[in-house]
């Protein structure tokens, strides 16, 4: 069976992490990606760390399998090139700042009438509406103004980023998730249209219950730390020897969670009856919960733990998430084999599907330019003569 995607092509022009990310998604459901990139220098991710053999791993982790053609945008000759390439694609993909793709001739209206199958995803800071449009963008950035480092580290603490670059990953995620869908509508349509997203929408669409707690109490919510803003106990707890997280998330677990721990009396006490309750009155009821824990180390509480059927965790740091065994069952991690740095361990994909067989291994990051005589021969039928033309004059 094919993969979901295995006729989709994807003209990549795309750079970083926010629209790169988004094409890998693509490519592990099976779509072809062009990756499209400024001769000689190409994408800025190539310059980012970590480096092996004076490779950039960070590119490779997220560019892994796609074609690369080296195009100077600056060109006439290279517009040109790109406008043939849009006749010939399912989806193109950018993530310029607003009004970029306009500047260049190659903006979505007259894309379009190129080709009206077209399915255009552009992904932006702000989005290609709005009085901040045209303002450059940044992960951090995003995450500060759309309110999740304000919900983010401890009470009374520093502001604190996520750890990761949950501006750009949101973002690409609710992009394929748009281009996936258009895909849908244009089998029952015939036509494309444009995507438009923004990575401050996407940090609002994900601030879940944030939204509504300052709708009931007027105060804006705070950082909390690792517990859970509604539900108790549900956080972190210091071992003898480390720390666990230990959700207790209904009232049938704080039964389970007050005999393992040996604590019975806490289970009908008034204050702990429900968890509106054990809320109410955490600041009591957590040192009760922490004198227990820190009797035990975190492999003796969670051996008591499994044995009882009770949601735990140990808080795995990133050495034991690539060797856990869970993750390593579920093909999470995979290898990359490049010619110059040799193999490299990144993440699988999550998205588990039966028309997409899983696999070990993936194709490198291609080089700047990789693929350029391919496409052009492949796709737009230029013959030897006239790349060696274009490459001479600086187009390619």
């Amino acid at each position: 069976m094919p993969k979901p995607l295995g006729q989709v092509k994807v003209l990549d022009l795309t750079r970083v992490l926010a629209g790169p990310y988004c094409t890998m998604l693509l490519k592990e459901l099976g779509a072809e990606i062009i990756k499209v990139e400024v001769p000689m220098i190409g994408d800025d991710a190539r310059h980012f760390g970590p480096f092996k053999n004076n490779k950039s791993l960070y590119f490779m982790s997220i560019n892994h399998g796609k074609e690369s053609i080296s195009i100077n945008l600056k060109t006439e000759q290279g517009k040109r090139i790109l406008r043939e390439l849009v006749q010939q694609v399912d989806v193109l993909v950018e993530n310029f700042r607003p009004g970029t793709m306009e500047k260049l001739g190659l903006g979505y209206e007259l894309l379009k009438e190129l080709n009206p199958r077209l399915i255009y995803a552009a992904s932006s800071g702000f989005g290609h509406t709005g009085p901040d449009s045209q303002k450059p963008a940044y992960d951090m950035l995003v995450q500060a103004m759309g309110g999740i480092i304000s919900i983010t580290g401890w009470p009374d603490s520093p502001p604190t980023r996520v750890g990761m670059s949950i501006g750009d990953i949101t973002a690409s995620l609710f992009t394929a998730i748009g281009i996936c869908s258009a895909l849908y509508q244009r089998e029952h349509t015939g036509q494309g249209q444009k995507i438009d997203v923004g990575m401050l929408d996407c940090q609002v669409a994900i601030l879940e219950n944030a939204l509504v707690r300052y709708q009931v109490d007027g105060v804006p919510p705070k950082p909390l730390g690792n517990r859970h803003p509604t539900i108790t106990p549900f956080q972190a707890f210091k071992a003898k020897d480390d720390y666990i997280v230990i959700p207790v998330g209904n009232d049938n677990l704080w039964k389970i969670f007050c005999q393992a721990i040996g604590r019975e009396d806490l289970i009908e006490h008034e204050q702990f009856l429900t968890n509106k309750l054990r809320t109410e009155h955490l600041e009591t009821l957590i040192p009760l919960l922490e004198a227990e824990i820190i009797k035990k180390t975190v492999a003796e509480w969670s051996d008591i733990f499994e044995r009882v059927g009770l949601p735990h965790s140990p808080i795995n740091t990133i050495d034991k998430v690539m060797t856990n065994r869970q993750i390593l069952a579920r093909n999470m991690i995979v290898e990359i084999e490049d010619k110059d740095v040799g193999a490299i361990k990144i993440a699988g994909n999550p998205i588990k599907m039966t028309s997409i067989e899983e696999e070990t291994t993936r194709k490198p990051a291609p080089e700047i330019g990789e693929h350029t005589d391919k496409i052009l021969k492949t796709f737009l039928g230029y013959s030897d003569e006239q790349i060696a033309e274009l490459r001479q004059e600086g187009v390619i």
